[in-house]
């Protein structure tokens, strides 16, 4: 099975979000399917079909987040080295093509969100610097076309 590594911060996210998901929606969308029930004729019933459609799309976001957290090894960012670029790894970076220096941290997917400078280590740019070293530049393959990233620092 694969790990999914994750922040406490992170793992505490989906977990509220199952918790959320089993009580609240459940209960919501039970409840959306009761009231289209009693509208009669369930074969010409759009609600009916609307509420069991959200239904299925529900569980099938649970069982993916009860598979993600049962398979979740949380890492604590003071076990993080800052010789190399690795998960949860905080490193600012120098595009070479704009001169503009970015600071992002590196994260699993299930964490990425790029307004907090959460870069997905499954992401192009993630991809490039994870396990390099401060001072490396990296060619990156992007879909605004190449780029060229230099390493500046690496922090926990």
């Amino acid at each position: 099975m694969k790990k999914n590594y994750l922040s406490r911060e992170g793992y505490e996210e989906l977990r509220e979000e199952l918790n959320r998901l089993k009580t609240k929606e459940r209960r919501r969308i039970a409840q959306n399917i009761a009231e289209a029930r009693e509208k009669g004729d369930l074969s010409e019933n759009a609600e009916y079909d609307a509420a069991k459609e959200e239904q299925g799309k529900l569980e099938a976001r649970i069982a993916d987040l009860e598979d993600k957290l049962s398979n979740a090894q949380i890492l604590e960012e003071e076990d993080i080295k800052t010789d190399k670029a690795y998960l949860l790894s905080t490193v600012t970076i120098l595009n070479k093509n704009t001169d503009k220096e970015m600071e992002y941290q590196l994260v699993s997917a299930d964490e990425s969100d790029v307004s907090q400078n959460k870069l997905s280590i499954e992401s192009p740019i993630g991809k490039a610097i994870l396990g390099r070293e401060e001072g490396e530049t990296v060619t990156v393959e992007v879909p605004a076309g190449e780029l060229q990233l230099e390493i500046l620092s690496i922090d926990r």
